[in-house]
């Protein structure tokens, strides 16, 4: 398995579709169209051309994880498009942590942000429980200090002081 740098190719991008349908729609049953996720089919445009990255897991030619920093500003960015296939999460693979890991060492190493934002919906225990173990806190929509698009599911915001 590989972590790498999002690259700009049609199998990859479809890789990507797949696992964003499967994690979204199949498994959590949220009814999120591709068509609210413009960003995913202009990823070097919308994460990589103005200091944000993106990352894709694979497993042999297979997609099976991402990650995805939107900076908004030299302060602020977002976490975005972090899923993964099942298999892959918790012991003994725990693709999970490492995209995150390779997300924040990004983020710390490469840029200035000072704050991560990112929506998840209120419905993902799982995922809830990660963030919160990473450091990010819970906080209300009227203390989202940024405005970044999101297919709103009853989202929770999360807040993440670097």
């Amino acid at each position: 398995m590989q972590i790498e740098t999002y690259k700009n190719n049609p199998l990859t991008l479809a890789g990507l579709v797949d696992l964003i349908e499967f994690c979204q729609n199949d498994e959590a049953h949220l009814g999120i169209k591709m068509i609210e996720q413009a960003d995913i089919f202009e990823i070097p445009e919308h994460y990589q051309a103005n200091g944000g990255n993106f990352w894709i897991a694979k497993d042999n030619d297979l997609t099976v994880g991402s990650i995805g920093l939107l900076k908004l500003d030299n302060k602020n960015g977002v976490l975005k498009k972090f899923f993964t296939y099942p298999k892959y999460r918790g012991d003994p693979v725990r693709l999970g942590q490492k995209l995150y890991e390779q997300f924040i060492d990004y983020v710390k190493n490469k840029t200035e942000l000072e704050t991560i934002f990112l929506d998840t919906p209120e419905g993902e225990k799982r995922s809830h429980y990660f963030y919160e173990k990473q450091g990010f806190q819970l906080i209300n929509r009227d203390e989202l200090t940024v405005d970044y698009e999101f297919p709103d599911r009853n989202s929770r915001i999360y807040k993440l002081d670097l």
